[in-house]
This record gives structure tokens, C-alpha cells and sequence, in this order.
């Protein structure tokens, strides 16, 4: 079963898709013109946030003993959720729980610059410049230069090393982000190292909001999405009001109301379809109008000669002999035949001028289809009724007999059966007229109230009328303001649903 998704639904989510394949081939460019990796995602509040955690976990490491830097670690830990874990440059573990750190990370903990990596300490405490047990410089925090070794100026020797910049990893074995932090510890007591690297593990890209916050994100998609519906949506909803003008009005001139006209006044494409389906809603009225009086012109018009042939048959059986009668019955039948096609054309015409001026009054449904029933009943055939008799629908009687007698008719010509019920549904009243008869073939549903249209295309005179039957009942029911349908049934049986106003407020002859 296919979704039906609104046309204004479909062009805003066919935006949103072009506008993200447009993203991703941006990111995908900038990446590879410019390389840069998880760590520029880091936010400049993410950063900060990081930095501070960062400069407060120093300043009580400056203030505690090496042997005490496992229980501050552990205590941060918990707090941010978070594990911290403290290196020396080039990788050697020096407080944290005890961790094997993926070669991804390590390769961030190695200082940039030349030099062998080594483990750099603060310096003798008589505050001369600190050097390596081997004479080598120490790594320099980012941003300065140690200077040559022996006190020269700087600049004078080889470059020095450099501590590695913040930096954020993610490993697939194990599947964790890692942060690489600088943490200078100044003013401290004894031999330790002026520079140290704070690793943060976190199985999350948020890390409680220090690695990645994806709230400004968040926000900003919210902004972009709220901004690009208030841009479109009036451009969309005007595209899709027109056309569902259009569609409304292309439906009712489908069903024969030809007096509808589309509203949208556009001047684009549009607007110009608009048009000309108000000229063709016009032309088709123009022809359909011209087809009905030509048809109640021809009708009348035929009313009067066989009428007169009719009596000449009269007065010439009279003096006829007994084969002579034999051909005037004949003759007879066909004038019969012929002049109730012509009631028929004249019914049909009627009802359909009719239609324009009707005025609609309350009519006892069960009082109406009791006369239906006895005038169309035959000896062979029976009519049941299941109505109740408090129902009243806003109808002109004449116009619902009309129709009424010609369900009934049909319902008795093919299936000798008829059963007429009726329901109140709401402010409506639903008539249906059901038989056990073979129905009509399902391609021929939306048809068979056409002037003119018979299931049997040999037009028999065994197998029914001249086709209009069914179309004087829609032309009855519409005038009355009502709609009609039918329906085969299963495993045997034809129904037609008439739906009409309810008439319980409506004064017997007001409008």
C-alpha cells in the first residue's frame, strides 16, 4: 500500500535532501583540501570548557604530592564521567588508572620538532634553566622556544621540540575519543615537570558536554530548518492551493457541474492552466445545455405525431381483418416503444432544467417509496421495504419518486427483487435500493449513469431501455442536492446508495 504524501510535503523534503547532499559534498571537499580531522570539531566554548577543566586540575596537582595525584584524577573522573589520565610527553604514564594507550594517541603525545623524545623534568631548584639528564632541552610549552642549551640565546641551536597542541582522537580498538591536553603545572614543590599531557578517554563524542556539545548544533539545525520552511512555505502552499483548486474543480466538472471555476488568479503557468479549465468548464456547460434542450426540443416535438399515429392505429384495427390486426400490433408495439423512449427523453430533459430551480422541501421517504412500490410492483415481483416511518429528507417529491421508481423498476426488471432500506447517518439520510441480480461488470461502474450508456452495447430491446434510466435518477438526485453511487455485491447482487440532506428541519414545501 503506497503513502499519498502532499505535494508542498514532497518539494520540502526534496529541498532538505538536495540541501544535505550539498553539505556533505562541502565537508567532503574542505576535508580534502584542507585535512583537518576530529579536532576540528572542537567548538571554541568546547575548548574553553576543556582549558578550564584543565587549569583547575593543575592548580591541585601544583598544590598535592606525586602520590596523591591518583586520588584527584579518580575524583575528576567521576565528576565528569569521564576518565583522566596524565602522560608525560612521548608517552609515559605518570597518575591515572594504568591504561594501554592505542597507537593513534601515542603518536599525539610525541613532542613536534626534532630531538629524541625523551622525559623532561622541571630543573635544579636553584631556578638556573632546566636541561635534560643528558644536556638535552626541555620541550618548551607551545608557543615558546626553550633556547640552545648552555644558556645560549634563542634561535642559536637546532629547533626545540614542542609540546603537542589539544588535540582529539577516536580509536576503533577499543571504540573510544580521546582529548590530548596541555597541563603546565607552575610553582611547583621539587623535582617534577613543568609540562604534562592530560589525556581524557570517553566512550561518547559528548563526554558530558567537553569534547562535543551537540546542543549549538542542535540549535542551529533547528534555525536553518525553521528559516528554510518560513523562506519556502509561502511559495509551496500558493503552488499546492492552486492545484488543489484545480483538482477540486477538474473533479466536479467530471461528475457534471459545470458551473464551478477555479478562484487562483496567477499569472504563471498556473494561472494559465486555471483559465483554461474555466473555458472548458464553460464550453462543456455551453455543449452539455445545448444537448439537453436539443433532446427536450426533439421529444416534444415527437410527443404530438405519435400520438396521431397512435389513434390511426385505433381507428384502422377497427376494420382490419384478423391478419390485418396481426400487423397493426405490431406496428402498435413499436409506436409504444418509440413514444415511451420519447417520455423518457422528455423525463430526462425535465429533470435536469428542473434541477436549476428546485426547491427542496421535507418528504416522508416512507410515504414515497409505499407509492413507488405499489405502482411498480407486478404480480411476479415484490418489493420490500425496511424504512423508518419518521424519516424525512430534503428533497422535491416528484424529483425523488421519479428516481426512486426508476431504481425500483430496474431492481424488478433483472432480478424480479427489490429491497428498499434507509438510515439516518448523521444529517444525512442514506437510501439504498439493493437486488440479487448479476450485477454489471466493475469497468462499467463509473459509467452506467451516463445518458445513453448501456452494459449491453447491442442496445436490445429484451436486455433493457435506451440508457437512460439510471441517468434521469442522477439527474433527480443531484437536483435534490444529493449524490448517488453504486456498487456490486458479493457473491451475487446490485446496490445503488442514494445520499440526501436530512429534512427533519425542513417545513413540508419550504425551501
Amino acid at each position: 500500500m503506497k503513502i499519498a504524501i502532499p505535494l508542498y510535503l514532497k518539494i520540502l523534503l526534496w529541498f532538505f535532501l538536495n540541501l544535505i547532499l550539498l553539505g556533505v559534498i562541502f565537508l567532503i571537499v574542505i576535508k580534502a583540501q584542507f585535512r583537518f580531522g576530529f579536532d576540528t570539531l572542537l567548538t571554541e566554548f568546547s575548548s574553553d570548557q576543556i582549558q578550564r577543566v584543565a587549569d583547575i586540575l593543575g592548580r591541585e596537582l601544583t598544590d598535592r604530592d606525586e602520590s596523591e595525584w591518583a586520588d584527584s584524577l579518580k575524583r575528576f573522573s567521576k565528576s565528569y564521567q569521564v576518565e583522566f589520565l596524565l602522560y608525560h610527553p612521548g608517552g609515559e604514564q605518570v597518575a591515572g588508572t594504568p591504561t594501554k594507550l592505542p597507537a593513534e594517541v601515542l603518536a599525539r603525545l610525541r613532542p613536534r620538532g626534532v630531538g629524541p623524545p625523551g622525559r623532561p623534568f622541571a630543573g635544579p631548584p636553584n631556578g638556573d634553566r632546566p636541561f635534560g639528564p643528558g644536556g638535552e632541552r626541555p620541550f618548551a610549552p607551545p608557543g615558546q622556544d626553550a633556547g640552545p642549551p648552555n644558556g645560549g640565546p634563542p634561535g642559536a641551536g637546532p629547533p626545540t621540540p614542542r609540546i603537542p597542541p589539544k588535540t582529539l582522537v577516536h580509536t576503533r580498538e577499543p571504540d573510544r575519543y580521546w582529548m590530548v591536553t596541555p597541563l603546565p603545572l607552575n610553582g611547583m614543590r621539587g623535582p617534577r615537570p613543568g609540562m604534562l599531557l592530560l589525556v581524557t578517554m570517553s566512550p561518547s563524542l559528548r563526554a558530558g558536554g567537553l569534547f562535543f556539545d551537540f546542543l549549538p548544533w542542535l540549535y542551529g539545525a533547528a534555525a536553518v530548518v525553521l528559516i528554510s520552511v518560513l523562506f519556502w512555505f509561502p511559495l509551496v502552499r500558493g503552488i499546492t492551493r492552486s492545484i488543489s483548486q484545480m483538482t477540486q474543480t477538474t473533479e466536479q466538472i467530471a461528475q457534471g457541474h459545470f458551473e464551478v471555476e477555479v478562484r487562483a488568479k496567477r499569472r504563471d503557468e498556473l494561472g494559465r492552466l486555471g483559465d483554461a479549465i474555466n473555458r472548458m468548464a464553460a464550453r462543456l456547460a455551453g455543449f452539455v445545455t445545448g444537448q439537453k434542450r436539443f433532446l427536450g426540443d426533439v421529444a416534444h416535438e415527437l410527443c404530438s405525431p405519435l400520438a396521431r399515429i397512435q389513434v390511426a392505429l385505433g381507428i384502422l384495427d377497427r376494420g382490419a381483418d384478423a391478419k390485418q390486426s396481426e400487423y397493426l400490433q405490431d406496428v402498435r408495439e413499436e409506436v409504444e416503444f418509440m413514444s415511451g423512449l420519447v417520455h423518457e427523453l422528455l423525463s430526462f430533459s425535465k429533470a435536469s432544467w428542473q434541477g436549476r430551480e428546485t426547491k427542496l422541501q421535507s418528504v416522508n421517504l416512507a410515504a414515497t417509496a409505499r407509492a413507488v412500490a405499489a405502482r411498480e410492483a407486478k404480480d411476479n415481483s415484490q418489493v420490500v421495504l425496511q424504512i423508518d416511518e419518521t424519516l424525512e429528507v430534503a428533497a422535491d417529491p416528484d424529483l425523488l419518486s421519479r428516481a426512486l421508481a426508476n431504481l425500483v423498476r430496474n431492481a424488478l426488471h433483472y432480478a424480479g427483487h427489490a429491497l428498499v432500506s434507509a438510515e439516518a447517518r448523521g444529517r444525512e439520510v442514506v437510501l439504498r435500493v439493493i437486488d440479487n441480480g448479476p450485477g454489471v461488470p466493475a469497468e462499467t461502474l463509473e459509467r452506467i449513469f451516463d445518458p445513453f450508456f448501456r452494459v449491453d452495447p447491442s442496445r436490445s430491446r429484451d436486455s433493457g431501455g435506451a440508457g437512460l434510466g439510471l441517468a434521469i435518477v442522477k439527474t433527480c438526485v443531484e437536483a435534490c442536492r444529493g449524490t448517488v453511487s453504486a456498487r456490486n455485491l458479493e457473491p451475487a447482487g446490485f446496490e445503488v446508495e442514494i445520499v440526501l440532506e436530512s429534512g427533519a428541519e425542513l417545513s413540508p414545501g419550504a425551501d
